[in-house]
């Protein structure tokens, strides 16, 4: 408790200027004042069944749980899941994916006050609660261990830069992590970082992401796109962050065909007008993913401003760009354009996703290039050579099968952890 009360005050004193960036991101994004209350662990929705909660803050996390959360209610039929966010985006991912499925509902994960989680845990009483790769809430943890709530840290994954950034409060950080009953972190290395912070019981299960198998509904409309394009070659710059798509666009510009067509795809909905805004000030010929029309001869760019249609764009693509990889972002996932059999090119800053980056490199499965200009140039190269554009689409595939059935180990441990909790 002592550890834990002046992170718990500068909670209290922050929640003025977090209402304050609420209404700040709402002016791109109306979806942050809808559902508000939930915030603040006020909640209308009610769970026909026993929950088992699984958190996962945004888009990518939310997509990484699709096969955990699949296999979480094959095992446990007779229970809802409950998958909290703490982003529209994310929330609005989650719709998709589990449109079809009535036992999945969705809510924002409270703010991390005592009195808002204890509201929270009453309402929904999970039986047990996984987290997604690194979200840690200290009282959250606290008032889960409390009650006897087990909660996993699932497809944990922890870079240098963030291990160095909890040390600096190792005190908090110890007891945090001593509140989860079970890690399962992507790689030995992620996993000993997290054992120095404190961590026990940790096992190492692999990313989960690699169970996600490419829709059939996402594949054939990546083959619609394609026939929209026509034959023209196509390099997709895919999730990309801000200040990403000027180096790029320009380094097509400089380099590609005149028949070559650039699939740009930001990483965040709200930045969608803004680079269509970027694109006209230099002049260029581009149509917007959201129109929904033929792609003229003359048209550049394509504008990918779309959400959970990512697997779409690399079944369109002839290779790929991979974003956050070319500024210092830290890089985003690989393993969905892998999956799909699109070639695969990362720039020099892939630390949020070392691992797999290297090993995907190291496989033959992507490329990696030092810089934007030269990311281009590297793609540009893959399409004019077929059989090299071949060997890493099948690299690529074999790479994202090799690695699969972290899920499988996760559920395990959930089981046991179960099996624990009754014993007690």
């Amino acid at each position: 408790m002592l550890t834990r009360l002046p992170y718990t005050l500068l909670w209290i004193l922050a929640l003025p200027l977090v209402l304050l960036r609420l209404l700040w991101r709402a002016r791109r994004q109306p979806a942050y004042l809808r559902h508000v209350g939930e915030r603040f662990g006020r909640y209308r929705v009610r769970a026909p069944l026993a929950v088992i909660w699984v958190h996962a803050v945004s888009v990518g996390e939310t997509r990484a749980a699709e096969p955990l959360v699949r296999a979480l209610l094959e095992r446990w039929p007779e229970h809802s899941v409950l998958l909290t966010h703490m982003t529209p985006t994310g929330r609005d991912t989650a719709r998709t994916l589990f449109k079809d499925e009535p036992r999945v509902l969705r809510a924002y994960l409270p703010y991390d006050v005592g009195c808002f989680v204890h509201a929270f845990l009453r309402h929904f009483r999970p039986m047990f609660g996984v987290i997604m790769e690194t979200e840690l809430w200290p009282n959250l943890l606290a008032a889960c261990r409390r009650r006897r709530i087990p909660v996993m840290l699932a497809n944990a994954r922890l870079s240098e830069r963030s291990a160095r950034r909890y040390a600096r409060l190792p005190a908090l950080t110890e007891l945090t992590m001593k509140a989860l009953a079970a890690i399962g972190a992507q790689t030995a290395a992620d996993a000993a970082r997290l054992s120095q912070l404190g961590a026990r019981r940790v096992t190492v299960t692999g990313n989960i992401k690699f169970d996600i198998t490419p829709p059939a509904g996402m594949l054939a409309l990546g083959q619609t796109l394609r026939e929209r394009i026509g034959d023209r070659p196509v390099v997709l710059a895919a999730s990309t962050r801000e200040g990403e798509e000027a180096v790029l666009v320009d380094a097509f510009v400089r380099h590609a065909p005149a028949a070559a067509l650039l699939l740009l795809v930001p990483r965040h909905p709200q930045r969608f007008d803004t680079v269509a805004a970027e694109l006209a000030v230099r002049k260029l010929a581009a149509q917007r993913r959201s129109a929904d029309e033929a792609i003229a001869p003359h048209t550049r760019v394509l504008l990918g401003d779309s959400m959970g249609e990512m697997f779409a764009y690399y079944a369109a693509a002839d290779v790929a760009l991979i974003g956050g990889s070319w500024l210092p972002f830290g890089g985003q996932n690989l393993i969905e354009a892998c999956a799909v059999g699109t070639p695969v090119v990362v720039g020099p800053h892939t630390f949020n996703f070392q691992a797999v980056a290297e090993d995907a490199v190291r496989a033959g499965a992507a490329l990696r290039a030092g810089d934007a200009d030269a990311g281009m140039q590297t793609a540009l190269a893959l399409l004019a050579d077929d059989e090299a554009r071949t060997r890493l689409a099948a690299a690529g595939r074999a790479f994202a099968t090799t690695h699969q059935g972290a899920t499988a180990r996760t559920i395990t441990l959930l089981q046991d952890l179960q099996t624990a909790a009754r014993g007690k």
